[in-house]
């Protein structure tokens, strides 16, 4: 697994590939501070595109509930305006959140 070779000028311990012993494990170890790090940062940021996502979707829909009902108040006719316009402000907003989505994993792998 682990063959350690001794450098006579040097007497450091050496790992397979040259690199001294002790650098690989300092940059291991800072891997996995930086881990730790991002994977705190990436629940709280997880929380907060919760709440993106949710009002992308909300606000486009309540837009449609408004104007469908003061279209049915002002301009009756045998069709639901408000019906209609709640399926397209959803369609909208899922949309919106699809974006919200597909911009943040681009960037996830962006980052990688």
């Amino acid at each position: 697994m682990w063959s350690c070779s001794v450098n006579d000028r040097e007497g450091k311990k050496l790992s397979e590939d040259g690199t001294p012993l002790s650098e690989r494990i300092g940059r291991s170890e800072l891997r996995k501070i930086k881990a730790r790090k991002q994977a705190v940062r990436s629940i709280w940021s997880g929380f907060a595109m919760f709440g993106i996502i949710g009002w992308s979707v909300v606000i486009p829909t309540l837009l449609g509930v408004a104007i469908g009902l003061w279209l049915d108040s002002n301009y009756p006719s045998g069709r639901s305006w408000t019906l209609m316009l709640i399926v397209v402000g959803l369609f909208i907003g899922c949309l919106n959140a699809w974006h919200w989505i597909a911009e943040e994993n681009r960037n996830m792998h962006k980052k990688e």
